[in-house]
């Protein structure tokens, strides 16, 4: 059995119409990713926070709760801050202005302050509160449930190492799974959506949105090992996160110190040396962390005093005693460390929650100085001081 195949001569009729359809299509495509980058761009905001030392960072945002006034973005954008500068973008005629330095320079007319209400830093999210919002802001639609691999994604962010904002990026979704990893702002354990897309610092915390222009993650971080692999936080997190009762976020350990009238100046780890008064007219240097620690939601602050340094490892003895008086003390407890030079440190700790106030700070510092004191007189007995007498005699006898 044969084939014959037939030539059919197309029409130009025909031949226009299949041109006219086959072009048109990626016009629809390109007006559809730019109504898409439109509409998010409503729901999209430019964040400035600065720390207790005044050092700035900047980051991206979402608008998620019109009643409440809430924007969305990622805990590490806030850091210890309590409160954050918002923009929303300039819009004239449906476009933005883009210059970072337009921002800058009209503060006033364009920025709210806002005042960070919730912050979970194992998911990375934080809530910002703003006293109004333009009417032109939208409150973005948050996609049903997580999305699927292989979908594509667009995400709007303000890259710190550009002169512009606003910008879009496209990718592709290569992954939906859980996440637990380190990284320059702590432990993360969240269901991450990891994109085939490259985001930049000052890209974290915005919004990643499907085909429809809804909110499937925010982005959170990019891979240390692939700068085009990135690492979101999944819209079931952000649900989670919403309907949770939220916790502020603890006030920097500076801020604190200075509330408390304690005198204090950094040390060149970073953390905060005090030299604690005693009733004996003495004192003891006591030192505060620099950083909270956390987990899950419980936030710690560290407070601790060195006490001895040696090339010798602790006795048993002296390791039952620290022992001992650790199940005795109120607060803290002794840690015995190990330091790169070999050395073996005598530590008291104390671990206070990150949210008390200052006066428990406080007290806090001078109980850690207190029981410090009291083992260093036991483990660095002062040497007697012998006469002149004394002092000849043993010459002599030697």
């Amino acid at each position: 059995m044969s084939t014959r195949l037939s030539k059919r001569i197309l029409s130009p009729a025909f031949c226009g119409l299949f041109a006219l359809t086959f072009f048109a299509m990626p016009t629809q495509s390109a007006r559809a990713d730019a109504d898409k980058y439109s509409q998010t761009l409503k729901s999209t905001v430019w964040i400035i926070t600065s720390d207790a030392d005044d050092e700035t960072s900047t980051g991206t945002g979402v608008f998620v709760d019109k009643e409440k006034r809430l924007i969305l973005t990622n805990a590490h954008v806030v850091g210890d801050s309590r409160s954050a500068v918002v923009f929303f973008p300039d819009l004239v005629n449906d476009l933005p202005k883009v210059k970072r330095k337009h921002y800058l320079d009209n503060v006033l007319k364009l920025a709210q302050p806002g005042k960070v209400v919730a912050i979970d830093r194992k998911l990375d999210l934080a809530l910002i509160q703003l006293p109004k919002v333009p009417e032109r802001a939208k409150v973005i639609e948050l996609a049903e449930s997580s999305t699927k691999t292989g979908s594509a994604v667009d995400v709007i962010g303000n890259p710190g190492g550009s002169d512009v904002l606003w910008v879009n990026s496209s990718g592709t979704v290569r992954s939906v799974y859980d996440k637990k990893f380190k990284s320059n702002h702590g432990e993360h354990e969240f269901h991450a959506v990891e994109i085939q897309s490259p985001i930049k610092p000052g890209d974290s915390g915005g919004p990643v949105v499907d085909g429809e222009g809804k909110l499937i993650a925010i982005a959170q971080s990019f891979s240390p090992q692939n700068a085009l692999v990135s690492y979101c936080v999944d819209v079931t997190e952000i649900k989670s996160f919403l309907s949770s009762n939220w916790k502020q976020a603890p006030l920097p350990t500076k801020q604190l110190l200075d509330s408390a009238n304690i005198k204090h100046k950094k040390h060149t780890t970073g953390h905060y040396e005090i030299e604690q008064p005693l009733s004996s007219g003495k004192s003891q240097v006591v030192f505060v962390a620099k950083d909270t620690e956390y987990f899950k939601r419980a936030d710690v602050r560290k407070i601790w005093s060195l006490v001895s340094v040696s090339k010798e490892a602790p006795t048993s003895e002296l390791m039952m005693r620290l022992l001992r008086q650790s199940s005795a003390t109120k607060i803290g407890s002794w840690a015995v460390e190990k330091n790169d030079s070999g050395e073996h440190l005598v530590i008291f700790v104390a671990k206070l929650d990150a949210t008390a106030p200052d006066e428990a700070l406080e007290g806090t510092i001078e109980y850690v100085a207190r029981i410090a004191s009291a083992m260093n007189k036991e483990l660095n007995p002062k040497t007697e001081e012998k006469t002149a007498k004394e002092t000849l005699a043993s010459w002599l006898a030697k």
